[in-house]
């Protein structure tokens, strides 16, 4: 899966989504093939909630005033093919009630306060990308 990593745990690898519709989506990976979250380890688990989720949440708080996040683990496409795989992974998605402003763009939420719109999309140049995580990555 194409993106900028932040970070990675021992268990967990967090990418920085070229699709920026929602400003600092990431995709967090299971470092090992799994198909479903009943197969998770106690320690995986943990690790997610302790060094993913308060570090993410808190992260684009600092940085960009996020004011809630969507978390989820839906795994549908893996059912498209005809011998499906699906492995373990989440999509963050940072919400905000106001625009933020970086590096002369504007970034906008205008579905806040409602599920977010799958099909609004703004993939965004490799080099504004890094700039995003690069600025992420300087306030873990």
């Amino acid at each position: 899966m194409s993106g900028e990593i932040i970070f990675e745990t021992k268990y967990w690898t967090v990418k920085l989504f070229p699709d920026q519709a929602y400003l600092g989506r990431c995709v967090i990976l299971l470092n090992r093939d799994c198909g479903n979250l009943s197969g998770l380890t106690k320690e995986e688990v943990l690790d997610f909630h302790e060094n993913i989720v308060k570090k993410l949440e808190s992260t684009f708080k600092k940085v960009f005033d996020a004011t809630m996040f969507n978390w989820t683990c839906l795994m549908n496409h893996a059912y498209k093919k005809e011998n499906p795989k699906p492995y373990v992974h989440y999509h963050f998605r940072p919400r905000y009630n106001h625009n933020v402003e970086f590096e002369n763009e504007t970034f906008e939420d205008p579905e806040f306060s409602h599920h977010y719109d799958r099909a609004r999309k703004r993939i965004i140049s490799p080099t504004l990308l890094k700039k995003i995580a690069d600025k992420i990555k300087s306030n873990l």
